[in-house]
Formats: structure tokens, C-alpha cells, sequence
């Protein structure tokens, strides 16, 4: 599935809910639905500074995409996480990096979060984007040395 896919998929479902009592619960079903994260990745490494509550993100490459595994001690946080890597993960640099995170603004999360959770949200895309930036430019490096 394409980003523009899944960020529509989101969407859609999102609008199922009347208010946001309904969506803060699911976006904390899908932080609860994430897989259990690697306690080796829990160190300061993979740690996203500019969030209030802890947020871990280990990036994996393989086989030219981007996997992501993320955990955090906030349930609504961690829901956070959840989009994210749903929408960013298993997809290319390109396509992270090509692809800004339209949905955010489509179902208005951003309109109910306090400014530090946004500020934390931010963080971890931009977080995310120099993950993908990173990657991308070694993948063209090791291209170009063969």
C-alpha cells in the first residue's frame, strides 16, 4: 500500500467517529496494538528529544525500505507512534520523504493536542524524515561504490 493509501485508509476510518472522546480511545487501541518494542532499543540512541513523555524509534533498512519499531510510556503517545509507523513504515526513503503526513490535518489531530504533544508529534516526524534522509543517502553512497 502506497502513503497516500494508508493516509486515506486513516482517514476514513477516523470519520466513523462522531467526536473525540471516540477517536482519543482508538488512537490508544492502536498504541496498545503495537508490538512489544526491544528493550536493547530502549537507550538514549533511539531516543526523540522534544517529547514531554519518553519516545523511543528504532529505524531498520531492509531490502530498500524503512521499517520502524516505537514505544512510549504515554498511552496516547504511543497511539501517536502507532500512526506513524503505520503510515511510515515498510515504505521507502523516497516515498517517506516525498510524502508529508496530510492526514494529521484531514482529522484535525493536531487541533486537539496540547502544544506539547504536538511539539512531541513533530518531533518524531522529523525524527522519522532524517531516518529516511539518512538511510537514503547511504543506500545512493554504497550504489555509487559498486
Amino acid at each position: 500500500m502506497t502513503i497516500k493509501e494508508i493516509q486515506q485508509e486513516l482517514i476514513d476510518e477516523f470519520g466513523f467517529f462522531s467526536g473525540w472522546e471516540e477517536r482519543y480511545k482508538y488512537i490508544i487501541d492502536l498504541g496498545k496494538e503495537l508490538e512489544p518494542y526491544p528493550e536493547e532499543y530502549r537507550t538514549d540512541k533511539y531516543k526523540i528529544t522534544g517529547c514531554q513523555s519518553q519516545v523511543w524509534l528504532y529505524p531498520e533498512f531492509k531490502n530498500g525500505k524503512l521499517y520502524f519499531k516505537g514505544d512510549s510510556d504515554a498511552m496516547i503517545v504511543k497511539g501517536l507512534v502507532a500512526l506513524l509507523l503505520r503510515v511510515y513504515s515498510g515504505q521507502t526513503p523516497d516515498e517517506i520523504l516525498s510524502n508529508p503526513p496530510d492526514f494529521l490535518n484531514k482529522i484535525g489531530i493536531e487541533k486537539h493536542l496540547s502544544p506539547t504533544r504536538n511539539n512531541g508529534l513533530n518531533s518524531m516526524l522529523k525524527q522519522i524524515k532524517l531516518y529516511a534522509l539518512a538511510y537514503k543517502t547511504l543506500s545512493e553512497k554504497q550504489s555509487g561504490q559498486s
